[in-house]
């Protein structure tokens, strides 16, 4: 598993943003129900994170990180209708990985990388706590949602849909 750096990086963060935060360590895991259920908490408490290319025109692609609540999925559609684009998908794992400077399944709800654009559902920053994997499978953080967007200064937009059938 290659190190990034991205777990020192978002401790130092939220140490010199006096961030009220509580790290989780936990049997390794990356998928957002089973490490829930590790933590002892509600899926709806997590933060789930994915990467998305966005066709804005056929020159234009950007990259965004939605983080939606862990019992919903990305709106693919709201995604598109926010940015005015052609084409919204999920990134490929090479580029994902690349700029969320971490592997699948301990992606952070915060961009370390000008070329991922972060944007967050209102329901993640209204939660009283929040847990996500640390950038690590084996370790998560649990902050306030306040904390979190004060912190990660997110564009904060309805981009979560409805919870899986």
């Amino acid at each position: 598993m290659p190190d990034h750096g991205t777990y020192d990086r978002l401790i130092s963060l939220l140490d010199s943003s006096s961030v009220d935060y509580k790290l989780i360590d936990h049997e390794p895991e990356g998928t957002t129900e089973a490490v829930s259920a590790l933590r002892g908490h509600p899926v709806s408490e997590a933060a789930k994170c994915i990467v998305l290319r966005v066709k804005v025109d056929r020159r234009t692609t950007r990259h965004v990180l939605a983080v939606v609540p862990g019992d919903r999925r990305v709106d693919l559609d709201a995604v598109k209708e926010l940015f005015a684009a052609r084409y919204v998908g999920f990134s490929d794992a090479e580029t994902a990985e690349r700029l969320a400077q971490a592997v699948p399944g301990t992606v952070l709800p915060f961009s370390f990388d000008p070329q991922l654009e972060l944007v967050t559902d209102p329901d993640v920053v209204a939660q009283p706590r929040l847990y996500f994997n640390a950038a690590r499978l084996d370790r998560s953080l649990s902050l306030s949602g306040a904390d979190y967007e004060r912190v990660a200064r997110p564009r904060v937009e309805r981009v979560a849909g409805p919870a899986p059938a």
